[in-house]
Parts: C-alpha cells; structure tokens; sequence
C-alpha cells in the first residue's frame, strides 16, 4: 500500500489534522491513520513511502502509538523486518484511547484535586468559594472516572444499545418530563 488513492490521502491528512487538535503529534496521527485503514501489516519503509516523512517520525510514531496499545507489533513469515498493525475492532480501539486518556489525564487531575482541597484544609486563607469549587470538579471527575470504569466493561454490543438510545435513556429513567 505505498500508492495512496485520494480517499485514503483525505482520511490521513483528516485524521492527523484532528489528531493536532486532540494533542497528539500530527504524523503520529497519520502512521495511525494509514495503519487502521490498511488491510495488512505494513513495515517502516512502506510507512516512510506512502506519507513521505522522515523514518525518525515514523519510529517514534510508531513506539508512540504502541505505548498507547493503539498498533502493535506482528512478524511476517520469510520477512526479517518488523510489521505493524492497528486494532481493527472500532469498539476496542475507543477503549484503548479512553483508558490512555484516563491514564495520562483524568487520573492526575484528580489527584492534583485531591492535593489541592487537603492543602487548603490546612490553610486559613484559603477562601470558601475555592473550596467549594476544587470539591465540586473532584467530585464530578471522579463520578465520571468511575462510570466510565462501569461501563468500559460492557460488552460491545451492550454499549452500542446504550449509546443508540441516547435521549431514550432519559425517557427510560422517567427524566425526560
């Protein structure tokens, strides 16, 4: 797959354009990109190839989005170099990115929150509206931190029904009136 046809150059230049907006490196986004929507494993040199950027980015690309648990690793009988493939199940790969993003974000936020609230326990000058408010994004993240918890362990399909419901789930808990 080093010819790209303009399909497949859209979605990659797509998908690295919001992958900048998601915080993330746009030619990692890109490495992403070409992998998801590639039907086989591909090495460096077609990566390389087919976006046209340096094989340093493709490397760190590539560690990068392996830390994630988003590509990983396969080998190819007869072949010596190594071959890289994204998750393929679209479900998996929303968890995957969920559980990085709680990881790196959501989960020292609230420890930050947690640090800040008991430091101004302990000092006087800290005013009430501070408190008030540090404790209420604390509590709203971790009652977030601990849905998303519950409800990453239903099965795919369970979620799919969940979220297709949408404005129904508000009418099926009577709170829609």
């Amino acid at each position: 797959m080093t010819k790209l046809g303009p399909v497949q150059q859209k979605f990659i230049l797509h998908w690295g354009e919001m992958g900048t907006r998601w915080g993330i490196n746009r030619t990692m986004a890109q490495v992403h990109a070409l992998l998801l929507i590639s039907p086989k494993p591909l090495n460096a040199e077609d990566i390389v190839d087919a976006l046209s950027v340096a094989r340093s980015n493709v490397s760190n690309s590539l560690r990068e989005l392996q830390g994630w648990g988003v590509v990983r690793m396969v080998h190819i009988i007869g072949d010596k170099r190594d071959h890289f493939e994204s998750l393929r199940d679209v479900w998996e790969l929303f968890r995957v990115v969920m559980d990085e993003r709680k990881r790196r974000e959501i989960d020292p936020t609230c420890q930050m929150l947690e640090e800040c609230i008991a430091e101004a326990a302990k000092n006087p000058h800290t005013d009430e509206y501070t408190i008030s408010r540090l404790e209420e994004l604390r509590d709203f993240m971790l009652t977030m931190s601990n849905w998303y918890m519950q409800v990453r362990q239903w099965p795919t399909s369970t979620l799919v029904r969940f979220l297709k419901l949408g404005g129904g789930v508000a009418k099926l808990l009577r709170l829609g009136k």
